[in-house]
């Protein structure tokens, strides 16, 4: 393995590598421990807690990643805060799309007038984009107030590059190539303290055409289940009542084990686990969803009836070009097997508008598998070309205006079938978690149903992190306003979707 592709700093590592353990994650705890001193010694000197905050760009394993990143930050002794005038910033970033890029250069604009303000302030970026040799040629070049870059496959090794950040007075880059390693057993800090995604694999084996995800975060990786199982008992105990299973396609877990478990093999004995109530998980490619997970999800309501099945295309010439490795026709019947046996599961999609060599006929084949699938949700994306993906290198990239054209007659398709959709539920009463205070009416509370639709209903912050039945009142379009059923026992039980046993 060949870890460091760009180091701009060696100052005191042969200090950092005395009496260092070496095993992970011992090696990080000293490291913590490190840090929690030289903060103390920095907070003395200036009179005042030092904070920090994360801000996250990307997917549930980027919000994933910045828990931990949270955590040791928590556990370093920084006051964590959602202020980008924090004394340490981190940007978690993201890359699939090229507007995830401009968004870390318009904030690093901003928070680079910050630090002129406060000498104090330290800023890192991490993620997928920085996997990326351009992107850090750039910030070099540009942005030279950086104080820290690490990418995906070294993000458990935050805290010893903390260490090495506030010892030094130059910019440290720390990107590895690749790793074989999954360190989990590091401090977390939730968002929320009754739900938790949980990492069951790492990376993507599938080599989507116009994809740079397996290219920042690796060839696919499982974890071992009865890790993943521990984890989660763990986080039963601690409370948790909600555990998303978290990769980049979770079908394709097991892959690398030293016995064979499939995904929904561990989706079973998830369910088992004591505490967890509802189990969801993402994403699931349409490739390798298997009658056997169809099963699992139809017979243990504890699964939550929600499934995110990215189609990107209806069209079978684009699919092609996409590396995609299905049909329009095979689609199609997986999804009729799952509303079949599935009848109140929610299906939602992405779809990709403009992709090189579309045509506006290959734009009505989707719009004919979004009529068909009838999805409760799409997230709707124009291409975006990722340089060092085969797709960015096609000759035949499409007009932008025709681009524009074609995305607004599919976005409104999605829009009809989906608030259709949501139409039918009115009236129905459903099992909601509670999450949070309504950002915008505090005598409300908001939580999602098992289908991840989101209800807002009246009630107090005692409410949050319980299960409510709840009788769906109106539908605004993507949410419902709804009312707490205060006695279950008046509610007709086969209307109530529980979420489990």
């Amino acid at each position: 393995m060949t870890e460091t592709m760009w180091n701009e700093d060696r100052i005191g590592r042969d200090v950092l590598e005395r009496e260092v353990p070496r095993e992970e994650p011992q090696r990080q705890y000293y490291f913590i421990e490190r840090a929690k001193k030289i903060l103390q010694q920095k907070e003395r000197l200036l009179g005042r807690p030092l904070t920090a905050c994360t801000m996250t760009f990307g997917c549930q394993m980027n919000v994933r990643d910045s828990e931990k990143l949270s955590g040791i930050l928590q556990e370093v002794g920084y006051r964590m805060t959602d202020r980008e005038d924090a004394d340490f910033i981190i940007y978690n970033t993201c890359t699939v799309r090229e507007n995830a890029d401009n968004r870390l250069y318009g904030r690093l604009g901003y928070s680079g007038a910050l630090k002129k303000e406060n000498p104090e302030m330290k800023i890192a970026i991490c993620g997928c984009m920085m996997q990326e040799q351009v992107a850090i040629e750039k910030i070099r070049e540009s942005y030279r107030f950086v104080d820290l870059i690490f990418g995906t496959y070294n993000i458990f090794k935050f805290a010893e590059l903390l260490v090495t950040m506030l010892e030094s007075d130059r910019m440290v880059i720390d990107i590895w190539k690749e790793s074989d390693k999954m360190i989990e057993d590091l401090p977390t800090a939730r968002k929320y303290r009754f739900k938790s995604g949980v990492n069951i694999t790492y990376g993507c084996d599938n080599f989507c055409s116009y994809c740079i995800v397996p290219y920042v975060r690796g060839r696919e990786k499982s974890r071992r289940p009865q890790d993943i199982l521990r984890e989660i008992e763990k986080l039963a105990q601690d409370g948790v009542k909600e555990v998303m299973l978290l990769g980049q396609n979770v079908n394709s877990y097991g892959k690398g084990l030293e016995t064979a478990v499939s995904f929904p093999e561990l989706l079973e004995e998830v369910c088992r686990i004591d505490g967890i109530e509802r189990v969801r998980f993402m994403t699931s490619h349409p490739k390798d969803l298997s009658d056997d997970l169809i099963r699992v999800i139809a017979e243990n309501e504890k699964v939550a009836r929600h499934l995110h099945l990215p189609l990107q295309s209806g069209s079978n010439k684009v699919l092609a070009r996409m590396n995609r490795h299905y049909t329009k026709e095979s689609y199609l019947t997986l999804v009729k097997k799952i509303r079949t046996a599935v009848p109140d599961l929610a299906l939602t999609t992405d779809l990709i508008v403009g992709f090189p060599g579309e045509t506006e006929e290959d734009v009505q084949e989707t719009i004919d598998v979004v009529e068909q699938a009838k999805y409760d949700n799409a997230f709707t994306f124009i291409y975006s070309r990722r340089t060092g993906t085969p797709a960015a290198g096609f000759a035949d990239q499409c007009d932008e205006k025709a681009v524009k054209r074609n995305f607004d007659r599919l976005l409104k398709v999605v829009q009809e079938t989906a608030r259709t959709q949501s139409m039918g539920k009115e009236g129905q009463i459903h099992q909601v978690l509670i999450e949070e205070v309504n950002d915008h009416d505090a005598s409300m509370v908001t939580g999602r149903m098992s289908n991840n639709a989101l209800v807002h209903v009246k009630g107090g912050k005692d409410r949050i992190g319980t299960f409510q039945d709840v009788r769906l009142t109106e539908c605004r379009g993507f949410y419902y306003l709804g009312e707490i059923m205060e006695d279950a026992n008046e509610t007709p039980r086969k209307e109530v979707r529980r979420g489990f046993r």
